[in-house]
């Protein structure tokens, strides 16, 4: 939440709240929760790195970014994280929606009159 540029009240202050209780200390005790329990009661666990970082990581411990990235996904998932995702993966989804939706409207343009045009717009945070 500290990127974000304020621009419109995008989120609501109940997600305001579930993104700020996604912080360091409650992975760990999620992590220590996971290995204390039977399998099939473990919370499935999602990490998201942005791109961003992976050059300071790769400067720090001399490594290629490629490198870093395929380090800092392993380990990640020898803590127990069950899946790493590259925060661009979000983007990715978004444009094909738009694409999607942009299709959808243009093969309803004659039919109806606010089809098009379409706005779109992605937040800078």
């Amino acid at each position: 939440l500290s990127d974000c540029l304020a621009c419109d009240s995008c989120m609501t202050s109940e997600e305001g709240a579930r993104v700020f209780q996604q912080n360091q200390k409650e992975l760990f005790r999620v992590l220590n929760l996971n290995k204390k329990c039977d399998t099939s009661k473990h919370k499935v666990l999602a990490v998201s790195i942005c791109p961003q970082s992976l050059p300071y990581f790769a400067a720090k411990f001399d490594l290629s970014v490629n490198d870093a990235a395929r380090r800092l996904c392993g380990f990640l998932k020898s803590l127990g994280v069950h899946y790493v995702f590259d925060t661009t993966i979000a983007a990715d989804f978004s444009i094909l929606e738009s694409q999607r939706e942009f299709v959808q409207r243009y093969q309803q343009r004659n039919q109806e009159e606010h089809a098009l045009p379409m706005f779109a717009s992605a937040c800078p945070g």
